[in-house]
């Protein structure tokens, strides 16, 4: 079962409850006045660590080679002659 997040209307106190799929919708009591609490979007806890494709930059696009009109070297260019 994943853990929730809900915000008291009453107080605007913010917990988290452990809740069914078929039961996160529905609203629950806040434990400090006892006021409904509704479900909130929270941030996710999905975090990559370690080696391996996200640490080595995957999806980040290459640098653009260098204009031999600039002083770089690049092959087929129309400005390279």
């Amino acid at each position: 079962m994943p853990i929730y997040e809900y915000s008291c209307a009453k107080c605007g106190k913010v917990t988290e409850k452990l809740v069914s799929f078929s039961n996160a919708d529905d609203a629950v009591e806040c434990p400090e006045c006892h006021g409904e609490a509704r479900r909130i979007i929270s941030s996710s806890a999905f975090h990559l660590k370690g080696g391996g494709w996200a640490s080595q930059g995957y999806g980040k696009q290459a640098s653009a080679p260098s204009c031999p009109a600039a002083g770089g070297g690049c092959c087929g260019c129309p400005s390279a002659k």
